[in-house]
C-alpha cells in the first residue's frame, strides 16, 4: 500500500513509465527502495528530491549498482533514485582537454568515446563497464594507477549537484585553471552521495599513451625487506612508474599464473621512454627474482582482469559464501606488512584472501571470501593490527546483515563534528543515502 501511494504521488513529478514498484526491496546488500525512479532530466532529479524533502521520504541513490554493498544500514528506503538512464556527453572541448558528462554515464562508455580523440580520463575504477562516473566520484574511487594519475579529487574540475531541497548548484568550472575561492568540489567527492545528487561531472583529460608496458617482478622467497628495498630504490630513482602494486600469491596466480609475491610496475609514455625504463628495472632487478615484461596488449588484458577481481554489487546475488572487500590506508612502505597480515587471515580465519597494495601511495585492497562469522572476526582482527601501524580500514563491500554488526568506517575521526555540521546544514531532514558515510551520516 505504501509503495502504491508513493507511485501515485511521484507521477506528479516524473512520468509513470519511469517509476517501478518493488524493484528487489529485499536485496541481501540492502540499499534498495520501495519504489524505483529513473529520471532522464536534471529537473526530474530536483523534483524527486524536493518531494522527498517536503514529505519526509528517504532516498537511496544508485548509478550502476557496483557499490551497493558499500555503507548503508537500511534494507529499503522509500525511493531508489537510479541514474541508470541519466547519461550522455554534455560538452567535450577536445582542444582544452575537458569533458562534461551526465553522472549516470558508465566509465567504459566515456573511455571508448574519448579514444576516438586519443584522450582518456586518467582513473582506473573497478568494473568500468558498469561503474558510472557519478558513482566513481562520490566514492572517490581509484585503482593502482593512482600513483601516476591521482584520484577523482585530482581529475574533477567541476560538478553540478542537486541539493535535497531541489536546489541545483555548480562547484568548480569547465576549465582547468580554476583558482578563485574555495574548492567546493572536494566537499562532494568521497561523500558517498550524502550531501546531494551529482548530476554532471567535468573532468580534465589526458592524451592516450603512445606506448604502455607492464613489468611483473616475482619474489619467490617472499622476503618483505627485499620488496621494500627494491620499491624504495625505484621510487628514489628518476623512473616514473604509473603503477607500483604488490600482489599477494593468490591474486598473482589468478592474474599471471605465478603463485608468489609479485610487484606490478607499469610505464606509459612514448616508446623510447618506456623501453629505457624497462632496461633500468632489469638492471636493478634484485637477486633471486624473475621478471616478465608484458607488451601493450598483454598489459591491457592484465588490467582488464584486474579490475574485475573485487566484489560487484550489481551482480545477481547467488553466492553461498560471504564476500567482503576492505580498503586499507597506511604509510606506503608498510604495504608489504599489510599484505602479509592479510595473508595470515587464511589460516587464522579459514578465508580465501586476494590482496594488493600500492607501494607509491599506501592504499591496499583486501578481498575476503568465507563464512560470515570468520569474515566478521577477520575485519576486527585486521583493524587492530592496522591501527598499530597508524593506518585505517574501511569496508567497501559487505552484506547488509554484517554491515549492521560491523562499522564499515571504523572509529569517528577527530574532525567528525565538521562533517556532521555540514550534513545537518545541507540535508537537515536526513533524506539522502542514510548511514552511508562516516559516523552514520
Amino acid at each position: 500500500m505504501i509503495a502504491t501511494e508513493l507511485v501515485s504521488d511521484l507521477t506528479s513529478v516524473i512520468p509513470k513509465e519511469r517509476i517501478k514498484e518493488g524493484e528487489n526491496p529485499h536485496h541481501p546488500l540492502g540499499n534498495s527502495g520501495q519504489v524505483s525512479v529513473f529520471p532522464t532530466l536534471e529537473e526530474e532529479i530536483a523534483a524527486i528530491l524536493k518531494y522527498a524533502n517536503d514529505y519526509g521520504k528517504k532516498i537511496t541513490v544508485m548509478g550502476g549498482g557496483t557499490k551497493r554493498g558499500f555503507g548503508g544500514l537500511t534494507e529499503s528506503a522509500d525511493i531508489l533514485l537510479s541514474l541508470a538512464n541519466y547519461k550522455g556527453i554534455v560538452e567535450h572541448t577536445a582542444g582544452d582537454m575537458t569533458l562534461t558528462v551526465k553522472a549516470g554515464t558508465t566509465f567504459q562508455e566515456l573511455q571508448e568515446y574519448l579514444a576516438k580523440y586519443n584522450q582518456k580520463i586518467s582513473l582506473d575504477p573497478a568494473w568500468p563497464e558498469l561503474a558510472t562516473i557519478g558513482g566513481i566520484v562520490v566514492a572517490n574511487e581509484s585503482g593502482p594507477k593512482r600513483l601516476g594519475y591521482g584520484s577523482s579529487r585530482d581529475v574533477v574540475i567541476g560538478l553540478r549537484n542537486v541539493y535535497p531541497d531541489g536546489t541545483v548548484i555548480r562547484s568548480g568550472g569547465k576549465v582547468v585553471k580554476n583558482v578563485a575561492g574555495y574548492d567546493m568540489n572536494k566537499l562532494f567527492i568521497g561523500a558517498m552521495g550524502t550531501l546531494g545528487v551529482v548530476s554532471e561531472v567535468t573532468v580534465k583529460l589526458r592524451p592516450l599513451a603512445k606506448c604502455e608496458s607492464l613489468i611483473l617482478v616475482f619474489f619467490p622467497e617472499g622476503n618483505l625487506d627485499d620488496i621494500r628495498t627494491f620499491s624504495k630504490t625505484l621510487l628514489d630513482s628518476t623512473l616514473e612508474p604509473i603503477t607500483l602494486e604488490l600482489l599477494n600469491p593468490s591474486l598473482a596466480q589468478k592474474l599471471s599464473g605465478q603463485f608468489t609475491y609479485t610487484l606490478a610496475i607499469s610505464f606509459e609514455d612514448v616508446e623510447s621512454s618506456v623501453r629505457y625504463q624497462e632496461k633500468i628495472v632489469q638492471s636493478i632487478q634484485p637477486p633471486g627474482t624473475s621478471i616478465d615484461i608484458l607488451s601493450q596488449n598483454e598489459a591491457q588484458l592484465f588490467w582488464h582482469q584486474f579490475y574485475t577481481i573485487c566484489p560487484n554489487g550489481a551482480e545477481e546475488y547467488t553466492r553461498k559464501e560471504t564476500v567482503a572487500s576492505l580498503k586499507i590506508g597506511v604509510v606506503n612502505l608498510d604495504v608489504p606488512t599489510v599484505i602479509r597480515e592479510s595473508e595470515a587471515l587464511m589460516d587464522s580465519f579459514n578465508l580465501k584472501v586476494e590482496a594488493h597494495g600500492g607501494l607509491g601511495h599506501g592504499l591496499c585492497q583486501v578481498h575476503l571470501t568465507g563464512t560470515s562469522e570468520d569474515i566478521e572476526g577477520a575485519i576486527h582482527h585486521l583493524r587492530n593490527r592496522i591501527a598499530k601501524l597508524g593506518g585505517y580500514v574501511v569496508v567497501k563491500h559487505l552484506p547488509l546483515s554484517l554491515r549492521q554488526k560491523v562499522d564499515v568506517w571504523g572509529e569517528k575521526p577527530s574532525y567528525f563534528f565538521l562533517l556532521e555540521g555540514i550534513k545537518s546544514k545541507v540535508d537537515p531532514n536526513k533524506i539522502l543515502n542514510s548511514n552511508r558515510f562516516v559516523g552514520g551520516i
